[in-house]
This record gives structure tokens, sequence and C-alpha cells, in this order.
């Protein structure tokens, strides 16, 4: 021992330490403790060095702290360290960090009350829970209810679950979801909703006794224990509640902070409905007994909403309003009197002032009278011996009187609501068992405690007595069982204390005889207690400063009770008058019933307030006991030790479970957790007795399996050995010295206390040597590594080092003598270049300089030569000029002479000209000079042209000059012109010119302008050009730009469109899913229902038939209603379970009653609507049908000429061959001895011709009846086209019939219904469209055919003898003549129905007619082959002698035998109406799955089916296609039914259901079904009836079918998921089993009959091959397997999320390899695009989130993008349950758990933590057609099918 503890507390080892803030602190030994050493050496959590002394008597050594691994705990056992501070912590880690609030503490269930509303309350994990193992799941209170029900259902023991706690610890919501469990999970065995009734008594309870108060806004104020009764099936029947110690004193008195019950609030804040007006009710700070609390109102309660919940529950059990409002009477009663103000009228009476209003209100409400109320509230009635007399109260003790008195009142009440709650919860049916929830008080300790805590803390004494007797007990049978030796364990013993109260002479005697005393006071009781057990008993002290209190040691603490009251409190009085004047009430029969039990010296359940702390009244009295006379009357403690021994022999008589719930904080914070209040509580409930208990015994308990796995390593190779119990005891004997620390059972090994922590530390110690040792070896293999990788390098590097300077200098000599060589070259080339230049230089400038000398010189002469010319020209031209001027002037000169010689020879002539003769004679020499003159103009003319040549040689001769000359010349032209017309026009000209040089001039300056202007302007423009150059390119980019932008923007919308197309398309898919889910739930509800209604007529029929045997009429609407869907042998059953049912109504409870005859009445009306409207219908079907056949009637005589001419006509046929026949058997014998039948003969060709004509004669036939036919079936299809279009009315009525008169059933057939109706317009719309085309195309058709028929029927008349062409002709303007019918009825709309009735019935009768004809015919023929062998017979001797000259002599001549061909088979069955029982029930009923599967073609039976379904459409009867598709489907509902859990049963029939559903589709004659058809096949088509409506109800089947399948799936596989998934260790030795507790897990390790996941993946190969052999649709198979892997992934996911051991990081490798195996097995099977392995992705996402890394920002930012498919909740959850299984793992942070929701806090998700597992994918058909020719099947004979006949 001391070698353990020396190696225990070493350097590093941490302690628990006493603390008084925090109870125990954790701390560290900074020094190895050494045996006999006074301290130790600590260091604390904040890093302050301590240094703890210990005991110097005892010595003891603080607490060791558990190790990492075993902190957090589901169960407190698994600790191996068993004490206070470990349990403190492991609850607060898994309170605080992990928000668990459910922990394990052996068969003690702690739950801390979190102030917060959690999400692990719902159905789903209702669901999870159920049918599990308690230790299997984590800690939680269905998991109580659930072991509880388990054992009741097992052992058949009745159960109880106790929960106890604090105020405000969460006891009534911990009993309130027990029992919720209970209703869930078991259900109820009637009709009459006692679950829902026994979850509706908690409202009812609360409102009356629950309140606010400083710990709990609900606190519940009394005890109750419910027991809930199951019948043998272990489902609900019924409950009864007792109750305990209701505290009336909150009736009349709250604490601040506090309120009264809620009832009374309810009715206040209710108080303006009208129903509550004559209560005159106001707020609730009006009256006295709300207000003094001062705290009216509770954040987010509403009173109103509260008031409506209990008055629905009241309505549910049974109270109806009458009594309701009796209750809401009394309540508002009891608040008036307590407003009834007293006063005084002397010190020693009072007085009610007259005309109170209140005492008014509370006459008024009771019924009783004003006067005798306020006597009596003021006055008492004294009674002696020999006289009775009234004596007047004081204002003190009357006030008093009215509080007992409201009390009492209150009291009765609650009593009375008790009582009735448990009659409605009681039923008639017998009770099995019982599982009782007690929620009860625990222990309490206040500064000022009275006789209601000593009450309490004595039921609690009682309550930790049994308790610990249970426990001892357990460990007791453990140990016994595992045949291991045991010691009486020393544990707590509370009997001295329990004596101390109860025994003789205790205090409750005591007090009960102080109490018979007449002047009996709390003061001489608390004298007697001190004399009679302060010196005889240890537990009863007497306080130091007080002589009226007293002290008991509990088990739990010291409890100090003031002695004052006890007494008051304990006789419980109130005024008898008082109760009399209530029971005289004559208008409130509620009242008097209140009070029926009373007695005349009542002292009722009641008390008077005291003077100080907390009052509560007692249990209502023992009613077992006769109260009849004043001496028998019980005091309150004998009542209540009376109520509680029963109620500990009702504990005793049950198997126990403990929930104790702990208050975490005394502020209501959300958890917030106070470890001192923690640890007050601990100790009060018995969670640390239990701890103490299991470590005085063997708390640690291993299975030998569980030992060898977990500690292999601490075993060396030759200490294994193949005995593993063996192996594990040798081992042991090394490992630890002591004997006593551990002990060898059958199936276990059993250590003390801290051995676990021992040999976890010895593996730690050794995992921690083998890891440094491995990692010396390795990182002495990585430094070697390295070194010789480094020297290698240094040594490659020298070598390349040194190569390379060689390679330098070689490089650099090399370089050096090319560089000597390259400068001596360069050199040379430099000066050679340097002289070549000089020496062009030279030459260039002597070049240059010669040149210019030679230019200069050249130029000098030029400039002389030119200079020459230039005087030359100059004197020349100054010569000229000077010439010129001269001639001018001589010129001028005259001119002038002339002129004046002229004027003077001028005025001459005027004087002669003014004679006439002188005239005259000028006239004659005019014409004389006129010529003369025209002569000297033509000479001068000629004379000019001379100059001009002349002028012309002038210019051609001196070119140089010619300008000038020219400009001359013209000048003189025009001054000789001038000279000869007008000498004054020279000036003019001259001015012209000078104007002219000026405008000239001006017009070069402006030019001049213009063009310095311009060029202004194109040095701008171009500036301006750049500049719009500039911008145009800017513009360009811009616009390059904007267009990149358009297509990017182009692009992301394109790609926003196609995203958001593709969401929508996803949200369409989405909807659609949701659709056919909610659709597909529709019709599992309502087979549900069926499957229902059909168990309640079974056991209604099974009761008539027991309690009234015989037979009654059956309704004939019943009967005919039912016709459609039930076979006739069910109708009976029916009408008897239709009678059993109104039998059975009369028993059921009131509710039920009225609802059931409302629903009743609605069904009758809703009858008689229908009743009614078929009644209109059938009236407007006679009216239609009598003016039919008015019309009718008139072309009824024409149709019977035509009858009868035709009969006639065929008549006449008859005899014809009839005669031919009789001629040819004359012609025959007369023959017969010559040989004249012989072939060649006269009669052998009269026979031949004979046979020929009969021949022809049939084809004719045959062809007429088969226009006929053609004919009669599309005018058949005409007529039923109107009936179809009532056929889904008429459908849904008989549907209607089948279904249970619901809501749900109703809008289920509404919502078919519309379906329908859309579907059947659009039907009608394609075929209205469809008929068009075919109209046009068979006009055209017709026209063809009729122009093809008439050329046939010349070319066969042409061949026919005469006599056979009159009948053809005559058989051709027939056939001629009706279609021409035909098409003029067509035409006329009015009377086409008529036409067509007539038709039809002439085509019948012709059929008929032509069918007894082809009869007679065939009789003819045979008659004809008998003949034609007789004659071959007797011709066979004459042929061999003679030969016919086209035939050889050596071939023998036969005789010609024409064979029948035989009629093709048309794919149909035809069987007779009364086989069709017997078909269905050897093809369905009695049909073995298994043999059909195996040596049949699958899909048999449908494809069998369906073929008597074609041949019922091809003889157009409607009744046998109904009748056969009805029993289809109710044959196939009942095989379901009966073999609904044989997986190939379900199977198969799923496979054919969806093939006969094919087959519908493929032969419907739907253009969108016949695509994949052959021509065969589209000729098989259903061509008289629209099945589509019973393809949807057959669609409807096969999803029933589909629905039981996965069930029938899920109920194989349920069980191996969790074994095969999680627990078994798939990959060995990755996983380490971890220290568990009492509650011990199932283990990994694969036992016989342990489930792994190769059994899954056999299951699932064995459902695959079942499917595929039956020919299950491939897309079905597709769709079953994604369901099987939703079931698979959703179910493990789920017990991942509530198994805290499996939450770790090799778990998640164990998971990820199965969900490999399953992806292998998908691909295997060719299965991968199901999308199975997407169903798949949450636990994935699971496993990869239990082994990512945990720490930082990367990566929760990596966990949050990781794990899409899981939620928020999911992923917290995962991260809160990681537990490391060795010390090397780390947990995760709450920091880090933060990060993560805050990072997730903005995704939109659902907050359910779990998956549904009940969630079933909506299914599709998709259409499959078959190959398989129907002609081709034939029928086994094994089916017992002799009775059909293939056609």
């Amino acid at each position: 021992m001391n070698r353990e503890l020396e190696y225990m507390f070493v350097e590093c080892a941490r302690v628990w330490i006493p603390d008084a803030e925090e109870v125990w602190k954790s701390a560290e030994l900074t020094k190895d403790y050494k045996s006999g050493d006074a301290s130790l050496q600590l260091m604390l959590e904040d890093g302050t060095n301590i240094e703890h002394k210990l005991d110097p008597k005892t010595k003891n050594l603080p607490y060791l702290r558990n190790p990492d691994i075993l902190v957090g705990e589901n169960d407190l056992t698994a600790l191996s360290y068993l004490h206070e501070p470990a349990v403190l912590h492991n609850l607060k880690v898994r309170f605080i960090d992990s928000k668990l609030i459910y922990t394990y503490c052996g068969i003690v269930l702690v739950a801390i009350n979190p102030y917060e509303t959690l999400p692990i309350y719902g159905s789903d994990i209702i669901n999870a829970y159920s049918g599990q193992n308690m230790g299997d799941m984590d800690p939680h209170i269905f998991a109580v209810a659930e072991e509880a029900y388990k054992q009741m259902a097992r052992d058949e023991r009745n159960q109880s679950i106790i929960v106890s706690g604090e105020s405000g610890a969460g006891k009534t919501v911990s009993a309130k979801y027990a029992m919720r469990y209970f209703a869930t999970v078991s259900g109820s065995a009637s009709e009459a909703n006692v679950e829902e009734k026994v979850l509706a008594s908690n409202p009812i309870m609360e409102a009356i006794g629950n309140a606010k108060t400083t710990r709990n806004d609900n606190s519940s104020r009394f005890g109750k224990y419910i027991e809930i009764g199951f019948d043998n099936r272990f489902r609900i029947i019924g409950a009864n509640m007792r109750t305990y110690l209701l505290e009336k004193s909150r009736v009349v008195f709250q604490a601040d902070e506090e309120r009264n019950y809620h009832i009374f609030y309810q009715l206040c804040a209710s108080a303006h409905l009208p129903e509550f007006k004559n209560l005159k009710l106001s707020s609730a700070n009006d009256f006295l007994y709300t207000r003094q609390g001062r705290s009216p109102v509770i954040d987010g309660v509403d009173d109103t909403k509260e008031l409506s919940t209990t008055r629905n529950a009241f309505t549910l059990l049974g109270i109806n309003e009458s009594y309701q409002m009796g209750l809401f009477q009394v309540l508002a009663a009891i608040l008036h009197l307590g407003n009834v103000e007293i006063k005084d009228r002397d010190s020693d009476s009072s007085v009610i002032p007259p005309n109170n209003r209140h005492l008014t209100a509370f006459c008024d409400l009771v019924g009783v009278t004003y006067p005798d109320m306020s006597q009596w509230l003021c006055h008492r009635k004294l009674k002696t011996a020999t006289e009775t007399y009234v004596k007047p109260l004081p204002r003190l003790q009357a006030t008093n009187a009215r509080d007992a008195l409201s009390k009492h009142i209150y009291a009765k009440l609650f009593n009375w609501i008790v009582e009735h709650v448990n009659k409605a919860l009681i039923t008639n049916v017998k009770q099995h068992s019982f599982i009782g929830v007690l929620d009860i008080y625990g222990f309490e300790t206040f500064e000022i405690n009275s006789f209601e805590q000593f009450c309490i803390n004595y039921a609690n004494e009682k309550l930790q007595q049994q308790f610990n007797m249970h426990v001892f007990k357990l460990e007791q049978e453990e140990y016994m069982k595992e045949q291991i030796p045991w010691t009486l364990i020393d544990f707590y013993d509370n009997q001295p204390c329990i004596n101390l109260i109860e025994a003789k002479m205790g205090i409750l005697d005591l007090l009960d005889e102080e109490c018979k005393m007449p002047k009996g006071s709390d003061d001489s009781w608390a004298q007697k207690l001190y004399n009679t057990h302060l010196k005889t008993c240890s537990l009863f002290e007497k306080p130091r400063m007080s002589n009226r209190a007293f002290i008991i040691q509990h088990f739990a603490d010291k409890v100090e009770y003031q002695c004052d009251g006890f007494l008051e409190k304990n006789k419980d009085t109130v005024n008898e008058e008082q109760i009399n004047v209530l029971k005289a009430s004559k208008k409130f029969d509620l009242l008097v019933e209140l009070f029926q039990d009373e007695q005349k010296a009542t002292s009722p359940t009641g008390q008077v307030p005291g003077t100080g702390g907390r009052t509560r009244l007692s249990v209502k009295p023992d009613k077992s006991r006769d109260s009849k006379s004043k001496e028998h009357k019980k005091t309150v403690g004998c009542q209540f030790r009376n109520s509680l021994q029963m109620l500990m022999d009702t504990l005793n008589a049950t198997t126990p479970h403990y929930v104790r719930c702990i208050k975490p904080n005394d502020f209501k914070l959300a958890f917030s957790f106070d470890p001192k209040r923690a640890v007050q509580q601990l100790r009060a409930c018995g969670v640390l007795e239990t701890i103490r208990i299991s470590a005085a015994g063997f708390p640690s308990r291993w299975t030998y399996q569980e030992f060898f796995s977990r500690y292999r390593v601490l075993m060396k190779q030759k200490d294994v050995l193949p005995d593993k119990k063996l192996t594990c005891k040798n081992v042991l004997e090394k490992l630890v010295q002591d004997q006593d620390k551990y002990q060898f059972g059958k199936t276990k090994i059993f250590f003390r206390a801290g051995q676990v922590a021992y040999l976890e530390k010895l593996r730690a110690d050794k995992l921690r040597a083998a890891c440094i040792r491995i990692q010396k070896t390795i990182r002495c293999w990585l430094a070697r590594k390295k070194y010789l990788r480094k020297r290698s390098a240094a040594i490659t590097i020298q070598r390349f080092t040194r190569g390379y300077q060689a390679r330098c200098l070689a490089k650099f000599m090399r370089r050096t003598q090319a560089a000597t060589v390259i400068q001596k070259y360069q050199r040379m080339y430099v000066e050679r270049k340097r002289y070549r230049q000089k020496q062009a230089a030279a030459l260039v400038m002597q070049t240059i300089l010669r040149a210019y000398m030679a230019r200069q010189k050249y130029q000098a002469l030029l400039r002389e030569h030119k200079a020459v010319i230039i005087q030359k020209y100059i004197r020349g031209w100054l010569a000229r000029c000077w010439y010129k001027r001269c001639l001018l002037s001589i010129v001028y000169l005259q001119c002038c002479m002339r002129r004046m010689k002229a004027r003077r020879e001028l005025k001459k002539l005027k004087i002669e000209a003014r004679s006439v003769e002188h005239f005259k004679k000028l006239n004659k020499g005019m014409e004389n000079k006129i010529m003369q003159l025209q002569r000297k103009v033509d000479e001068q003319n000629k004379e000019n042209r001379s100059i001009n040549e002349k002028l012309a040689g002038l210019e051609n001769s001196y070119t140089v000059e010619s300008e000038k000359l020219r400009g001359e010349l013209s000048r003189l032209r025009g001054v000789e012109e001038d000279a000869k017309s007008k000498g004054s026009q020279v000036m003019s000209l001259l001015e012209e010119l000078e104007r002219l040089r000026k405008e000239l001039s001006a017009t070069q300056q402006e030019k001049k302008t213009i063009e310095d202007w311009a060029q202004k302007y194109r040095d701008e423009m171009e500036k301006m050009v750049s500049e719009l150059k500039d911008q145009n390119g800017t513009l360009k980019k811009d616009k390059d730009d904007l267009n990149r932008l358009i297509q990017e923007q182009s692009q992301q919308m394109t790609e926003k469109m196609a995203r958001v197309i593709v969401e929508e398309t996803q949200q369409l898919e989405t909807d659609l899913n949701e659709e056919r889910s909610r659709y597909q739930n529709l019709l599992t509800e309502h087979l549900r229902l069926e499957e229902k209604y059909d168990d309640l007529k079974e056991a209604m029929a099974l009761s008539s038939n027991v309690s009234k045997p015989g037979h009654r009429r059956t309704d004939s609407t019943h009967s005919s209603n039912e016709s459609e869907y039930t076979y006739n042998s069910e109708y009976a059953e029916l009408e008897e379970g239709s009678r059993a049912a109104e039998d059975v109504t009369r028993g059921m409870d009131t509710s039920l009653t009225l609802k059931l005859q409302k629903r009743l009445t609605e069904l009758e009306q809703e009858k008689q609507s229908l009743r009614n409207e078929l009644e209109n219908k059938e009236e407007q079907f006679q009216r239609a049908r009598a003016r039919d056949d008015a019309e009718f009637k008139k072309a009824r005589g024409a149709e019977l000429e035509y009858e009868s001419l035709k009969r006639q006509e065929l008549e006449s046929e008859n005899k014809k061959l009839k005669h031919d026949l009789a001629e040819m058997r004359k012609s025959l014998l007369g023959d017969a001895a010559t040989g004249a039948g012989a072939p060649g003969s006269p009669a052998y060709k009269v026979l031949l011709d004979q046979l020929n004509a009969s021949c022809e004669e049939l084809d004719v036939r045959k062809e007429e009846v088969l226009i006929l036919r053609s004919q009669l079936v599309s005018q058949k299809e005409a007529m039923h086209h109107k009936e179809t279009m009532t056929e889904p009315s008429v459908y849904a009525d008989d549907v209607n019939k089948l279904k249970d008169a619901d809501e749900l059933k109703q809008a289920y057939i509404g919502v078919k219904d519309t379906n329908r109706l859309l579907e059947h317009q659009l039907q009608t719309q394609r075929r209205t469209y469809d008929n068009e085309v075919e109209v046009l195309r068979g006009e055209l058709q017709n026209v063809k055919e009729e122009n093809n028929r008439q050329q046939q029927l010349l070319a066969q008349n042409l061949q026919l003898p005469p006599e056979a062409r009159i009948e053809a002709s005559l058989q051709h303007e027939i056939t001629r003549l009706t279609n021409e019918n035909l098409e003029l009825m067509a035409d006329d709309p009015t009377a086409s129905r008529e036409a067509r009735v007539t038709i039809l019935r002439r085509m019948v009768d012709l059929m008929e007619q032509l069918e007894k004809q082809d009869r007679t015919i065939r009789k003819l023929k045979k008659q004809l082959k008998v003949y034609s062998k007789r004659i071959g017979e007797m011709g066979a001797g004459q042929a061999e002698g003679q030969t016919s000259p086209g035939q050889m002599v050596d071939e023998p001549i036969h005789p010609v035998n024409i064979p029948r061909r035989e009629k093709d088979f048309q794919g149909m069955l035809e069987y007779k109406k009364e086989d069709e029982l017997k078909l269905v029930k050897n093809l369905i009923l009695e049909l073995k799955p298994r043999g059909v599967a195996v040596n049949l073609i699958p899909g048999l039976p449908a494809y069998i089916l369906f073929m008597c379904l074609r041949h019922a459409d091809y003889v157009n009867d409607d009744q046998k296609v109904r009748t056969l598709l009805t029993s289809t489907i109710n044959s196939i509902k009942k095989i379901l039914k009966k073999r609904g859990d044989d997986f190939e049963t379900v199977s198969f029939w799923l496979a054919n259901t969806c093939r006969f559903l094919h087959c519908l589709k493929q032969y419907s004659g739907d253009e969108a079904f016949m695509k994949h058809n052959t021509q065969r096949q589209n000729e098989h088509s259903l061509s008289n009836f629209d099945l589509a409506e019973y393809r949807q109800v057959i669609s409807d089947l096969a999803i029933q079918i589909y629905q039981q399948l996965i069930k029938c799936m899920e109920n194989i596989l349920q069980p191996m998921i969790v074994s095969g998934m999680l627990e078994h260790e798939t990959i060995q030795g990755v996983s380490g089993v971890k220290p568990t507790g009492l509650r011990k897990r199932t283990s990994s390790i694969a036992d016989e009959g342990t489930y792994t996941l190769d059994s899954i993946l056999r299951q699932l190969s064995a459902f695959h091959s079942t499917m595929c052999q039956h020919g299950t649709d491939p897309e079905l198979i597709k769709q079953v397997v994604k369901q099987q892997f939703y079931i698979i992934g959703a179910v493990t996911l789920n017990n991942l999320l509530l198994r805290k051991d499996m939450c770790s990081w090799s778990k998640g490798m164990q998971i990820r390899y199965n969900v490999s195996q399953l992806e292998e097995w998908l691909r295997d099977k060719g299965l991968m695009t199901c999308g199975a392995k997407e169903t798949l992705e949450p636990l994935i996402q699971a496993a990869q989130l239990l082994q990512v890394k945990k720490k930082t920002d990367e990566d929760a930012e990596a966990i949050c993008s990781m794990c899409q498919a899981l939620t928020t909740a999911q992923i917290v959850k995962v991260l809160n349950l990681y537990t490391p299984v060795n010390e090397f793992e780390e947990r995760v942070s709450v920091a880090f758990i933060r990060t993560i929701q805050t990072r997730l806090r903005d995704r939109c998700e659902s907050p359910q933590l779990l998956m549904d597992t009940k969630m079933i994918y909506p299914v599709t058909f998709p259409f499959n057609p078959s190959s398989l020719a129907l002609e081709t099947i034939q029928i086994p004979s094994s089916l017992n099918l002799g009775f059909l006949t293939r056609v």
C-alpha cells in the first residue's frame, strides 16, 4: 500500500484540496511525497505555490484527481477515484463545458436544471432511446423511463421512478417528460386517448398546485405519485394520482417575489371574458390573496392562454363546462372571502360592516345567506357537557378563522379535482402492471424550520432508507452473481433517526399526545421532547440558546426546528359552523359535493398560519378509516405517517429508479454552476452516499476480454495464454501485490476504488516509456540519416567545387592567351584603320578643294557671259523704247492735224447738207463711197492678215520676247481698233486696267490674309484633329473596356441565370419531392387508418360473435357500396363489425361518444346530400332515357324491315347450301359403285366446285363480319367515351365507401378527384385533337379504300358464277349503305346517340346470325372433309392403274386434303365469372413467392392478371373488368397485411404490382407509352376501356407496398446498424476500451451473435438479389438502396450524437472505413449513381470532424467549410461529446466550440439535432415497358390455373 501511495504521490501528480469558495481546488505536487512527510509542496492552477499541512493524527493524504480521460464520464461510478471532489468536478465539466445536464451515478440519474430550453426532448430523441439498453446511450430521463418500461415488460414487475430535489431543481419537468415518454412509446390500448389524458392532467395540476417562488417560477407546492397502468400488451390503459403535502398556507399568504397558485391569476387575467362576468373579478392586485407577493406577472407567461389550456384539459378529462364554471365560482369566492374586512367592535369581539361588497359576492357565488356567514365569521360555538353557547372572536382570531376557511375550501376543491382526474384516467380494462412516477420534495433546511419541513425531511429519511437498502441489495446481488466473497458494506443507516420520529414515544407520538391535552402547548411539548430523547438518543439535540427548538441529525445535515405552531398545525382546526353554513347551500350543488364527507365534529386538513417561516398543509385525509366520531379524528402527523407508510409499501413492491434533480444556482442563471449549492444538494439527495457505498466495495468492474484489450500493453508475450481469464489473473498478481484490491468473478474482475487509476498510470507510464523509446530510436535514426546525408552532401559539394575551380583556372589560362592574340590583331586593325581613314580624308579634302576652285572659276565665266547677254538685251530694249515713244508722238501729231482738218471739212459738209440737191448728190456718191470703203476695208483686212502673219513669224523667231511682243501686239490692235471706232475708249481701258491692278493687289492682300488665316485654321484644325484622335482613342479604349465589361457581365449574367435556373430547377424538384412525400405520407396515414379500421372491425366482430351470436340482416346500401372493393365473402364480417361498433360505442366514455355522435351526424348529412344528388342524377338519366326511347322507336321500323330482309336472304342461302349438300350426297351415293367419285370424275368436280363456292362464301362472310365488328367497336368506343366521363366520380364514390369517414381521407379524396379531373380534361383535349386528325386521315383512307374495294369487288364479281354475283353485289351494297348511314349520323349530332344505338343493335343481331351461319359452314366443311376422305379411300385402288396425261406413271396420286389453319393466340386468357375467386386465391393469396421467383419468369402473376383483364376488355364486360381489378387490389392488400413482415413477399408483390401498372400503361393505347412497342404489341392494346383511374389506384397501392417494404427492411436492418457501424471494431486494435461504470455498454469485441459490418453487407446483398430475382425495376431498386443507405446513415449518426463514448478519433477512423466498405458494395452492384452515397454524407462529415484538428481558427474555418451536410447543433454536439480514449489526445476547448458557433451563426437551418430515421424519400415508378410478347406466355401447371383458356 505504501509503495502504491509513493508511486501515485509523485511530482506532477494532481490532487484536490479543500477551499472555502470553490469547496475543492485542484493543485499539483511539485515534490515527491515520502512516507513520514508532514506536508506536501503544491502549486495551484494559477501558479501559486503553497504548502499543504497533513493532519498529524490521521496523516490522511489529499484526494487524488482522476486521469483526464476519465473526466466528463457519463457514469460517476466509472471514475477511478470515487470521492466528493471528483463527483463535483465531473458534474461541473459535463454541465458547463459539454452542456450535458444528465449524468449517471450508479442506479441514480443526476439531472441539473439548465434554466434554459434544450432541444433534447423531441419525438426524434424518444425514438432514438426507444428499445435501447440504458448503458448504451448517453444519460437521459428517457433512458430511465425506457429502462423502467423494459423491466416492466421483461420481468412483469411494477416499476417506480422516484424524482426528488429542491424547489426549482426541475422535478416536475423530469416527471412530465417521463410520462410523455411512456405515452409516446407505449401508445393507447383503446381509442379513448388515455395517454393524452395522462398528459392533460399536467396543466390542471400545475394550475391548482404550482406557484411562483423565489427559487422557481413554476414550483410544485405538493407531492404526487402517479401510477400509469398498462395492459398485458403493455399499452397505457389508465392512471391514478395520489397527492401529498399540499401547501395550503400559500392560499392566504405569499412572501415577497412569490405568487399564489397559478389558477387565481389565470382567472383574474380572463375576467373580461363574457362567461366570467358573474364572478365579479378584476385585476390580481385588487385581491389580498394575490397581491401580497407583489409579483403578479411571470415573464414570458400569458395567464389568459394558460387558462385556455387548463380548460381544454378539463374538457379532455370529461369535466364539462358546468362543473368548470362551478370550480371557477369556488375559486372566485375564495378571492372575495380574502377581501372581507373584519373590524374591531371591542377588545374581545369583532364585526363585519353591513353590505360588505366582497362578502356579498362570496355569498352570491356559493349560495349562502349574508347574515349567517357574517355571524359565524366573527363568532364560534362552544359546547360543554351540559350546554352550548356562542363566543365572539377578536379581530385577529376572526381573521385567522376566515383564512382557515379559505384554505379548507381550497384543499377540498384540490382533492375534488384530483378525485375527478383519477376517475377520468381510470378505465374498465384490467390493469396488468403499472409504472409509478413520484414527484416529491427533497430534503429542506431553512433559517426557520417548522412542522412542514419536519414532515418533508421525515419523508426523505424514509426514502433515503429505501434507497440505501436498494443500493445495498443491488451490490449484494452483483457479488453473488459473480460468486465472489463479500463482506457487509458499512453504510449510513438512518433507522435510528426514523425511530426517533415515528417509534413509540417518538416525536410524532409525543406531539399527538400533547394535542389531546386540554391545555397542551408548544412549550410543554418541547419539554417532553427534552426529557424523553435528550439523553437517550444521540441524534436529538437541544439548542444552547433556546428552549423552544430542537435539533435532529438527519442523513444529510443537522436541522433545527422551531416548536412554535407545531400543535396548531398538527390539529388543523376550522370553525364547524362555517362549514355547516356552506353545506346548507341550496343553489350551489358543487359546494355541497365538496363537503359531503364532512362530519359534525369537523376538523379537516387545514391550518392557521404560523407566526413566521414557511407553512404547508398536510396530505389529504385517509379515506380508508371511518371518522364518524370525534374521538377517532386523526391528526395531520398521524395522517401523514400513514400515507407515507402506504407510499413506502408501494415503492417496496416495485423496482425503483431514481432521479435526483440538482439546482445549480439560486439566481436561475442558464448554465451557471455554484459548487457550494451543488455539494449541499448532492449530500442531501444521497448521491454522495451512493458513491461512498460504491467506493466501499468494488466500484470498478471489467470483463476479462475488456481488461485484456485495455491492458495488453502491460503483458509480455510469454504472459499471453489462450485462456484470457488465466492471463488476466497472472498479470494482476504481478501488477497489484495486495490481493484485497481486486477479486475475480465468473465473468468480471472487480477492483477497489483507485485501482483503475493505478493501472491506468501503469499503462500510461508503459506507453510513455514505449513512446520515449520509439522517439529515441526514431530520433537517432533521423539524426544519423541526417548526418550521413550531410556528409555525402559535403563530399559531393567538395568534389564539384574542386572540379569547378580547376575548370575555372583552365578557362582563365585559355582566356588570357586568347586575349593576347585578340589584342595583337585588334591593335593592328586599329592602326590600319586609322591610316586608311587619314588617307581617305586627305583625298577627300583635295577633291573638295579642287572642285571648289573649279566651280568658282566656272561661276565667274558664267557670270561674265550672262552679263554680256543682259547688256545686249537691255540696250536693245532701251532702243526699242525710244523708237516707240517717237512713233507715238508722231502719230499723235498726225491725229491732231487730221482732226483739225476733219472738223473744218465737217462744217463745210453740214452747210452743204442742208440743200436737197446736195443731199441727193451725196446719196448717189455715197453708194460709191460705200463700195470704196468696203474695198478699203477688205484691203485693210488683207493687210492686217499679212501683218498678223508677220507678227506670228516674229513670235516664232523671237521666242524669248514672245510674251512681251504678244502684249504689245494686242495693245496695238486695240489702239488701232479704238482709233477706228472711238478714241475715248483708251482712257477707260487704262482706268479699268488700273482698277484691276488695284483689285489684284487687294485680292493678293486678301489672299495673303486668307492664307494666313487658313494656315492658322489648319494648325488649329490639326491640333483639334490630334485632340479628337486622342479622344477617339480614349473613347475606343473606353468602348473596348465597356464591351469587355458587357461581355463579362453578360457572361456573369448567363452564369447567374444558369445558376438561378439550376437552383429553381432544384427547388422545383425539391417541391415536387416534398409534394410526393406529402402525398405518400397521406397514403401511409390512410393505410394505417385502414388497418386500424380493419382491426377494429375484427375486434368488434369477435366481441359481437361472443356476446350476440347469430346473424342480422345486412344493409342493402352498405352492401352495394362495399361491393366494388371487397369480396362477397367479407360482407357479413363488415356488417357484423358495424353492429359490434354500436355495442362498443355504448361502453366508451362521454367525450368520445360526443365526438362520434357529432361525426355520425356529419356523415348522415353527407350521406343524405349524396343520396339527393344520386336521385337527381337518376331523374336526369330517366328523362334522357325516355327521350332516347321515343326517338329509338321511330327508327325501329326501318331497322326491323332491314333485319327481316337480311334474315330471309341468309335463310335462303342456308337452304341453298343444304340443297347443294343433298345433291352432293346423292351424287356420291349414286356413283359410288361405278367409281364416279374418283379425281377427274363429274362427282368429284361437283364436289370441288361446291367446296370452292363454300370457301369463297365463307371469305365473303368473314369480311362482312370484320367490317361490322370494326364498326361496332368504333361505335362502342364512342358510346363508352361518355360513360368514362362519369367514371372518376363513380370510382371516387367507391373509394369513399371503402375508407373511414375521416377528414384526412376526405381531403385526400378531394385532392385525388381534382387531379383526376385535371387529367381527364387534358385527356379530353388530347382526344379531341387526335379525333380530328384521325377523322381527316380516315376520310382520305376511306376514299382510297373505297376505290380499292370497288376494284376488288369488280374483279371478284367477274370471277364468281352468275348466281353468286347477285349475292356479292347485295352484300357490297349493304356494307356501303351502312357506312353512309354511319357518316350521316356523325354529321347529325342530335341523332347520333339514337343512330348509334340502332346500328349497334342491328350489328349485334347480324353478328349473331353470321356466327350461326359460320358455325353451319364449319359443320359443312367438316362433313366435306369426311366425304373427301371417303372419296380418297374409294378411288385409291383405281388410281394405281390410271394416270392422267400430265402425270408420270411412277408418281401416285394422293387425295387433296385442305387442313384448317389454326387461329393465332391474341395474348388473352378467358375465365368464367364464377372462377374469379379461384383465380385470385391461386394466383395471389396462396402463391409462394420463393418458388415463383426461382422457377418462373419474373412478373408472371402480373402478366396473367393483365391477360385476363384484356379478355374482359375484349368482350366489353365492364363489370368483369371492375371486379377483377378490385379483387386484385384487395387481395394484394390482404396478403400484405397477412405477411407484411416477410421481405420476399413484399418485394415480390411490389415487383408484380409495378409490372401490372406498366402493362396497363404499355397497352393503354396512349402514344406516349407505345413508342417502344412492337406492331404485335400495339395490336394487343385495350380497346374498350380507359383504365387511367385504376392506374392511379394501382400506383397508390405500389406506393403503399414500397413503404411497407422500407419498413420491413428497416426492421431487419435496425438491430444491425449500431452494432455493425459503431460498436464492432472492424479494424482490430485501433479503438481502446475505456473504463466504464456500473451501467456497462455494449462491447466492441465481436462475440457470437453480435452483428458486424459483414452482417449488414450480407443483408444488403440478400435484399438486392431478392429484388433482382423478382424482376423489380432497376430504377426502383436504386430508390430502395438509397433509402437503405439513408436509414444506415441516419441511425448511425443519431447514435453517435447520443453516445459520448463513440466520439473519439479512433471511432472516426472506424466509421470512415465502414463507409468505404459500403461504397465498395455500391460499386460492385453498379449502384454508385443512385444517390445512396450522398445520403451518407452527414455521417462521413461527422467522422471527419472526429479526426481533424480542433485548435486554431484555421481549423474552425476548415470545419465550417467541410461540414456542410451537418447542422450547427450537430457539429457543436459532436465537439462537446468528443472524448479522448488515451491521455495523448486532447479535449476540445470551450473557446474553440464558441468560435465554431460564432462562425455558423448565419446558417439558416433547422435546429433539430437528430436526423429523421422515419423519413422515406418519395418514390416514383418510371415507365418500363416489357419486350415479352403476351401470346408467348405459358401458364405452368403448378399454379393450378387450368380453368384459364388461352385466346
